[in-house]
Order: structure tokens, then C-alpha cells, then sequence
């Protein structure tokens, strides 16, 4: 082994090699492919760390300045592949190696200019490897060694793609290391593809299981199973606890649950990026939180420090998970439990999950009240403490508490103190309790009082209700029914009730303004009267059922269910139709026919033409003669002959119909020229003469002879007087305006525009 490394593991403890460390680190496999199968927590990241260096190093203790990478890591996810570089990082610490992460949910610009300036080796997930590779920062080109950790879970999740096109794009020499916790046919296919004569290192044991892992399957109630992972967690009160949970909206359910019974938690799923779960993980490292609750996203890979406990709050699908799930446990020769909580539906469930897996557990069940609080009062009394000696502050408080309380209140005192730093446990119900069933209790004597208002005042069983336990202090299962008629209410009280609710009521029995309570010596009738209401129906007798197990409902006219049937009340004997008299026997009437009714004609056969019947022996008719064809009354069509002389065609003669085909063609009417003659036949009316009495017509003046533009002769006049003499121009441009812009010319209104340019 390089001096570096052993350094390096000895000055983190590691006095001894796990069976897979040294298998993967002997000699004659020093520069062999190979395909690994070991337990989870069995060191494989050292393990392959080890197996790599003299293929990197060869026979330096040092790297070289760093480059394109010697080492690639591929990880399924980006917690393992984060470990994995932390493992890496401290192993190669001494050698000056370059260690890097490439996986998603991190900044990708920060990794490619990592990768520019030089790296030994890289960890990183598929997805964001590849694209590293697309986009020419990663090169391959330079490698030595390939490791790919957890295969088959990489392949569960679909990477297959992924790694193809990574292991492709290596060199052919390079050195394949794959490591799997089974050797599915996928796994063997991938190995025959991508590695040359892999040596098979099996350190898994098919008899015996692991053995610093206690399997425990604790069946509980079905209602039980939240108290009972929590007082779990209290009996063993365990310095890391991870609890597994199979979707999202579990894992943030019990989270919130833990929680607010006062446990540091934090979770780990999917939907959070990798900034917080790795947040989370640091904060369980840390000791900041001691439950973490988590999805099948840590299953693999994950090592926390003293994690001593793995819950199973959802059985996983199959052996495999469940295995990954407990190896988060028990890592590294430490102990630890792993725990399945068991509801009564689920325990064939749970047996067949521990045979596919070849597991033992011991069928318990979960930790009682009275177990936890006894194992509190073993914890304190074995709390190493009490053998601390006392500085001269402690003597002196002890002093003074003794002096001023008996010592036995002092003890009392401080296990209550001791007990307040935790949530009390839950009571758990037998393994075997059903669920009872909600049965409403029996109500008891009662009598009705009745209340001033009904139907006709909108009086609702809904909003009754609350105001008779408002106003008269009592609780909705002293109330029974409420059944509102057309001007009162009936309400039925519990009969001890009666005298507190009148006498919270006060003298005048007021319910609530106008609303005044009367008490009623016997059951009123009810009576469903009509109208009320304006549309034809009958008044509802509104009603409240009384105590049940969700507390009273009021069944009054609701739109989301049927309305209640009225009760029953006689009006008397309804007057019957007479029914008409019977036919007289020996008649011609049915008894269905009305006495008046016309008898219908009996059926006269010869009346009606029937059709004679079919009969195959009798003589047919003689058939009619076809009459001769005579071809004299036919008129034939001569024959076409092309040499016959064609008919002359008739000359056209113009009709009165015809018109002209242009304007020009049709005669010019005479109109006189020039002297305003009519035509003929058409006299000349002119203008009608004026009106007596009208304002004479003012003649109008001649038009003014038009002007030449061109004539600048022409001047404008203003009326009244001669056109005022030009002021002097200024300096400037041809029309400024006398300390105006250049060029600047006012215009009217409507802002600015160019002056028209004269016609030529």
C-alpha cells in the first residue's frame, strides 16, 4: 500500500481492513477489472479509493501537476456522489490530489472552470457528466481507471444510456471497477460490454445476514402507527434516527407531526434542491437535528455519523430497498436497529418483504407509555453525571437548595425537569383493536320549549342552533330536534337542562332581540299547512336530529341533499268522483264503455273487397296483342348527305325592339345651339313668380376677374385702407422674425408647417 494512504487511515482510525477492502486491494488484482458485490456499510468507497492508487501513481508517493483527470467516479446520486468526494479528498489528502464534483443542481460554470485548470479526479452523477462531455470541458482522453458505484441502482434509474456513452468515450486500456450490491443480467451484459476479463469479488454472505443490524417488525393498531414512531424514537432516544417514507407528501406529514411534538427534524426527498439537502445532511452531521425524515433518495449511500436507528414507516417495495434502507445503519462495525412498523393489514406484506430479503426479524410490538417512562428513569439514573465531582459554585447552589427544600423535593423537582425536555409518549392501542365504531349517545329525557319565531321570519335550524348554545350556555348534544312551523319553532332540550338555559336566559326569556323562548307542558303537534313560501309547495318541517358523534346537524332546506318529508296530519275524508253506472246486462256496452257511448257497427265481411286467393290450377287470361308497327306514322329523320345544297339564310330585318349598341349610334336630340331652347313639344316654364309681399331677391355681385399667381403686381388689400408698409427683415435667414431662430417661420394654428411651393 502508498505510504500516503496508510497514513491517511491511520491517522482516521482505521486499525484493521474490512473482507471487501481487502479483497479489491490484493496483488494479483492490482491491474485486473473488477466486478464487486458487498453489503452496504462495508467500507466500499475506501475500498475502491485503495484499489485505484497504483494505477494512478504508479510508483510516485506524489502526483503530478494536474491536467485532464486520471479518475472517474460515476455515482447514481449527488449525495453519494458528494460523499464520495469527501471519502476521496481525505484519502489522497497527503498526495496532492485533486479531487472535484461534477453533479446536477449545482453551478455548472463554476465546475467547467475547475475542470480548465486541472483536476486528478472527478466524482459525478451520469446526467451532468454527459454533459460535460457534449460540451468539450470534460476530456476523457487522459484517463487511467473507471469506477462505477452502485451499477444497478444507476441502471434502475435509467441511466443504461448515460454510461454507455461515458465508458464510450473513455480509453480502451483504462481500468473498469464496478461494484453492485446484486449481479442482475443487466449488470453482467454491461460488465461483458464495457471490461476486460472482470474478476468476480463476492464478500456477500448467502447464509447469514448483517450481523450489526437488529431487525425488528413491530406491529401496531391501524391508527397507531405515527404514535408509534414516535415513541420509538423516545425509547431509544438515539442520537441520529432516519425515518423512510415511500412519497413526498408522507415525508412532510410525519416531518410537521415530529416536529410539533418537539424533535429536531429534517427531510430529504426529491423536490428539494441540493443546496438544502446538503443542508440538511450537514445539520445531521452536526447534531442540529437528530430525525431525519427521507424518501428512498437516501437509501444508498448515505453514511451519517452514530445514526443508530432506521424506521420503516412505509414497508419499501421489495427486499433489495429494504436492505439499502437498513445499511444506513451499523456501518463500520457500529450497531444498530432497523424497525418496521407493521399496521395488522400489511404483516403478510411484511413477511413475505423479510423472506425475499432473507432477513430474520423479531415480531415485537411498539414501546408503551409506561415503557418509555420507565426507560427515561433508567437513562437518569445511569446518567454518568452523578459521578462528576462538584466545583465550589455547584457545592454552594447544593447548599442553599438544601437548606431552603427537603431533599426529597429537590429529586421530585429535578425529574420533572428531566421529563419536560421531552414530549410525554403516546398511549398505543393492542396490535390487534379495531378501530371503534362512533355510536351517538342515548339523549334521555326531554322536553320542548318554543321559540317566537318560524318560516315565516326565514327561522333556519342552522343558525338557531348556535344561538340556543350562545345565548342559552349549552352544548349541542343537550339539543335534539329543531322543527320549524309556519310561526314558531319547536326545539327539544335535554330535561336537565331546561332550568339553566331560562335561568341564563333572565326574566323575560329573551333569546336574542325579539326572540322570546316559552316552555311547553307536552310534545306539540305538527301539522304541514300550505303556502308560506309563494311557489305552491308545502311548508318543510325543518328538523335537528340531535346528539350524534360529529356533534348535531341540522336537516332544514339545504341544496345539498334532499329536503326532509312533512309530517303526516289528516285533513278529513276527501269527496270521490261518482263513478258512472254500470252497464245494464244483456246490453250491447262493455263495462269499459261510457253508458252514452255509440256502439261501434259490427263487421261486415261483404262490405269489404278482399283480395281473391292465390289459386295455381285455375286458367290465366289470354295475353293481350302487341299492336303492328306501322312505319308510315313514324316520322324518320332523313339521312345526312354532305354533298345537299345548305338553305340560304334569311336576311335580318331591324324591329322595333332594337336598340343601339353604343351611345354614338343612337340619334342626337336637337336641342338648339346656344340659344336655350327647348325641344318640341316641351314649353318653357321658367322661374315662378315672386310672392306678394317678399323681400326683394339681393342680385348678386360679379365674380372678381382671377389672378395670375405668377403676378407679383397683385397685391393683398386689406378693406378700408392701403396695406401697411413692410417692416425692415433683420439678419439672418430670408423671414426671421426679429430675435428669432434662423430659418424659424410662425405658423397658425395647428403647430408648425412648410410653406407651399408656388405653381409654375
Amino acid at each position: 500500500m502508498i505510504t500516503a494512504l496508510s497514513e491517511a487511515l491511520a491517522e482516521r482510525g482505521f486499525d484493521t481492513l474490512t473482507p471487501v477492502q481487502e479483497a479489491v486491494t490484493a496483488p494479483e488484482l492490482a491491474e485486473a477489472d473488477l466486478l464487486v458485490s458487498a453489503q452496504t456499510g462495508s467500507g466500499k468507497t475506501v475500498g475502491f479509493g485503495m484499489a485505484i492508487a497504483p494505477t494512478l501513481m504508479g510508483d510516485a508517493a506524489q502526483f503530478g501537476p494536474a491536467a485532464a483527470p486520471l479518475a472517474l467516479v460515476v455515482a447514481p446520486t449527488r449525495e453519494l456522489a458528494l460523499q464520495v468526494m469527501r471519502e476521496l479528498s481525505w484519502l489522497y489528502a497527503r498526495t496532492g490530489a485533486v479531487v472535484t464534483s461534477c453533479v446536477g443542481g449545482m453551478d455548472s460554470r463554476q465546475e467547467r472552470r475547475v475542470l480548465e485548470r486541472g483536476v486528478h479526479i472527478v466524482v459525478g452523477t451520469p446526467g451532468r457528466l454527459c454533459d460535460h462531455i457534449n460540451r468539450g470541458a470534460l476530456d476523457l482522453s487522459g484517463l487511467r481507471a473507471v469506477v462505477l458505484d452502485e451499477a444497478d441502482e444507476m441502471l434502475d434509474l435509467g441511466f443504461r444510456e448515460d454510461l454507455e456513452f461515458i465508458l464510450s468515450e473513455a480509453p480502451a486500456e483504462r481500468r473498469t471497477l464496478l461494484f453492485s450490491a446484486t449481479v442482475s443480467p443487466m449488470i453482467a451484459k454491461l460488465s461483458q460490454a464495457y471490461q476486460r476479463d472482470a474478476q468476480r469479488v463476492n464478500t456477500l454472505s448467502k447464509t447469514q445476514q448483517h450481523t450489526d443490524i437488529s431487525y425488528q417488525a413491530l406491529r401496531v393498531a391501524e391508527i397507531d402507527s405515527e404514535n408509534a414512531i414516535f415513541n420509538l424514537l423516545r425509547y431509544h432516544d438515539a442520537q441520529s434516527a432516519i425515518v423512510f417514507a415511500n412519497t413526498r407528501a408522507s415525508v412532510a406529514h410525519l416531518s410537521a407531526r415530529l416536529t410539533n411534538r418537539g424533535i429536531q427534524t429534517v427531510t430529504l426527498s426529491g423536490e428539494l434542491s441540493q443546496t438544502e439537502r446538503s443542508h440538511a445532511l450537514q445539520a445531521m452531521r452536526d447534531g442540529r437535528a437528530r430525525v431525519c425524515v427521507a424518501t428512498d433518495v437516501a437509501a444508498r449511500g448515505i453514511d451519517l455519523p452514530s445514526l443508530e436507528l432506521v424506521i420503516h414507516a412505509d414497508l419499501p417495495s421489495n427486499g433489495e430497498t429494504l436492505l439499502h434502507r437498513s445499511g444506513r445503519t451499523g456501518r463500520a462495525g457500529r450497531k444498530g436497529i432497523s424497525a418496521l412498523i407493521v399496521p395488522p393489514k400489511i404483516v403478510g406484506k411484511a413477511e413475505r418483504l423479510l423472506k425475499w430479503a432473507k432477513l430474520t426479524a423479531e415480531w415485537t410490538t411498539a414501546p408503551s407509555a409506561e415503557d418509555v417512562w420507565r426507560k427515561d428513569e433508567e437513562r437518569l439514573l445511569s446518567d454518568p453525571d452523578w459521578d462528576t465531582p462538584l466545583s465550589a459554585e455547584q457545592e454552594e447552589f447544593a447548599a442553599k437548595l438544601l437548606a431552603q427544600y427537603a431533599p426529597e423535593q429537590i429529586a421530585a423537582g429535578y425529574l420533572r425537569l428531566y421529563q419536560a425536555r421531552n414530549a410525554p409518549p403516546e398511549d398505543l392501542l393492542p396490535p390487534d383493536a379495531k378501530p371503534a365504531k362512533s355510536k351517538a349517545r342515548e339523549f334521555g329525557p326531554s322536553s320542548w320549549l318554543a321559540l317566537s319565531i318560524g318560516q315565516n321570519d326565514q327561522a333556519e335550524a342552522r343558525w338557531l342552533l348556535p344561538l340556543l348554545c350562545r345565548a342559552g350556555g349549552l352544548e349541542r348534544g343537550a339539543i335534539g330536534a329543531i322543527r320549524v312551523q309556519s310561526t314558531e319553532t319547536f326545539v327539544e332540550i335535554r330535561e336537565d337542562d331546561v332550568a339553566p338555559f331560562f335561568a341564563r336566559l333572565g326574566a323575560g326569556a329573551v333569546l336574542e332581540k325579539d326572540i322570546t323562548v316559552r316552555a311547553l307542558d307536552s310534545a306539540p303537534e305538527f301539522a304541514a299547512q300550505s303556502g308560506g313560501r309563494g311557489d305552491g309547495r308545502r311548508n318543510e318541517v325543518v328538523r335537528h336530529e340531535g346528539p350524534r358523534s360529529d356533534g348535531p346537524r341540522s336537516d332544514g332546506p339545504r341544496s345539498d341533499g334532499p329536503r326532509p318529508k312533512p309530517a303526516f296530519a289528516p285533513s278529513g275524508p276527501k269527496a270521490k268522483p261518482a263513478r258512472p253506472p254500470r252497464a245494464e246486462a244483456g246490453s250491447d256496452a262493455k263495462p269499459w264503455q261510457k253508458p252514452d257511448a255509440r256502439p261501434k257497427p259490427a263487421y261486415r265481411a261483404e262490405e269489404r273487397r278482399e283480395k281473391p286467393k292465390y289459386d295455381p290450377d285455375a286458367p290465366r287470361a289470354p295475353a293481350r296483342a302487341k299492336p303492328a308497327y306501322k312505319a308510315d306514322e313514324r316520322r324518320e329523320k332523313p339521312s345526312y348527305n354532305p354533298d345537299a345544297p345548305r338553305p340560304a339564310k334569311p336576311a335580318y330585318k331591324a324591329g322595333a325592339s332594337d336598340k343601339p349598341r353604343f351611345k354614338s349610334d343612337a340619334p342626337r336630340k336637337d336641342w338648339g345651339e346656344d340659344r336655350g331652347e327647348r325641344p318640341a313639344g316641351k314649353p318653357f316654364k321658367g322661374k315662378p313668380a315672386p310672392r306678394p309681399g317678399a323681400k326683394p331677391e339681393r342680385a348678386k355681385p360679379a365674380p372678381a376677374p382671377r389672378t395670375d399667381a405668377r403676378d407679383t403686381s397683385a397685391r393683398f388689400t386689406p378693406p378700408g385702407g392701403a396695406a401697411p408698409a413692410r417692416k425692415p427683415r433683420t439678419k439672418g435667414a430670408p423671414g426671421a422674425k426679429p430675435g428669432g431662430k434662423p430659418g424659424f417661420k410662425p405658423a397658425g394654428k395647428g403647430g408648425s408647417t412648410p410653406p407651399r411651393r408656388p405653381k409654375p
